[in-house]
């Protein structure tokens, strides 16, 4: 089985693109990847595509607009971590010996698909209680206030942290660095949370060119990244309730993509993090075991999880601050990983940075803790 490489990465703007769609974004994202890689786009074999809410076929159209089409070609759906199950899918078909060389893009185009807060699946009985995930989240913030003793303040400086690292990612749907003060005064959603411990609906694409150790050596020039690890897990059936407070789902996937990258927690030099809201990335640093449990939101305060902390977390900006677009988000972590293990991440760049790792977790379905689950790690 091949080792699997990252050489080219693209990215739109995330932001709202009411003149745009789904196809043009992610026809955007793949000539930023192809351009950035300096490969001829011929000598790409395959492709996969990770979306949400954009229907039939869109990786095809993305493929038709770039000169493409023709090519083997899936569309995955994964709730929000299709872009990061389409990476898998194409390491997986590298590391098979099917291609040597796979693109993997992820688009979404969430402004005209999806209106207020997400919600889980009617079946669910948060669902039938009329509970959005906000509200989801916020149940999760107070018990864990209350079991850990975390403060509103310290909790506020999760997007405090996120949206400052976005205003120097020119890429990142916000770029207006905020205070504590700020998000507390921020129009309320669901109690304790308010608009700026949310990620928005936000319009984007991003793209990877995942190639065989032969083909990195053929076309990398030294600028290819090591993938020594996609883990994806679906949550376990609840026979009991789960914890508000801890994710199984995360820790089990983690463990995974440890152990076949042959390193733990403590080897992780930054992480961008699924901070779908801010108490998320507090339950997801702590699922992956990069912080014990209880100890993050003192470790924000301290500054620890800053770029120049010693476990920088979402230097991108994250979800509150780059922007959600569901599809988008898995494959655009990973843009942020390559760019800083290849010192190319300008000011937010990490020093010394050689291991990162990408979480991206999303969707519920009735009877699981959690419905998709990925953890990729790169080493440079």
């Amino acid at each position: 089985m091949s080792d699997v490489h990252i050489l080219g990465v693209g990215m739109t703007r995330f932001g709202k693109h009411p003149d745009r769609d789904a196809a043009d974004l992610g026809a955007e994202a793949l000539r930023g990847a192809v351009s950035d890689s300096g490969i001829d786009p011929r000598a790409i074999e395959a492709a996969y595509c990770g979306h949400v809410f954009q229907g039939m076929v869109t990786g095809q159209r993305i493929l038709a607009q770039v000169g493409l089409a023709g090519l083997p070609l899936s569309n995955v759906e994964n709730a929000c971590s299709s872009g990061a199950t389409a990476i898998r899918e194409a390491s997986l078909a590298v590391r098979a010996g099917e291609h040597d060389v796979v693109v993997a893009v992820g688009t979404e185009h969430l402004t005209t698909r999806f209106r207020g807060a997400l919600t889980p699946d009617p079946s669910d009985p948060e669902a039938a209680v009329g509970a959005t995930m906000p509200a989801v989240y916020a149940m999760r913030a107070t018990r864990y206030m209350e079991e850990f003793g975390m403060t509103r303040e310290q909790l506020a400086l999760i997007p405090v942290k996120n949206k400052t690292n976005a205003a120097h990612n020119p890429l990142a749907h916000f770029r207006d660095k905020i205070t504590v003060e700020d998000v507390l005064e921020s129009r309320p959603i669901a109690d304790p949370l308010r608009l700026h411990d949310c990620s928005p609906v936000t319009d984007g694409a991003a793209a990877v060119i995942v190639m065989s150790k032969r083909a990195a050596k053929r076309y990398g020039n030294g600028r290819a990244v090591r993938l020594t690890a996609s883990a994806l897990r679906t949550g376990t059936v609840d026979v009991e309730p789960t914890s508000m407070t801890f994710e199984p789902l995360t820790w089990a996937t983690a463990q995974d993509a440890y152990e076949r990258a042959g390193i733990g927690p403590e080897e992780v030099d930054f992480a961008e993090v699924h901070d779908c809201f801010s108490i998320a990335e507090v339950l997801r640093v702590e699922g992956l075991g990069l912080f014990k449990q209880g100890e993050y939101p003192a470790a924000v305060e301290r500054g620890d999880a800053d770029i120049d902390g010693s476990l920088p977390i979402n230097p991108s900006g994250g979800l509150l601050g780059k922007g959600h677009p569901l599809g988008g988000t898995g494959v655009a972590q990973v843009v942020e990983l390559v760019r800083q293990l290849r010192g190319e991440a300008g000011v937010r760049q990490i020093e010394g940075a050689r291991v990162g790792l990408a979480h991206c977790r999303g969707g519920k379905a009735v009877g699981i803790e959690g419905a998709a689950c990925t953890v990729q790690i790169l080493v440079r």
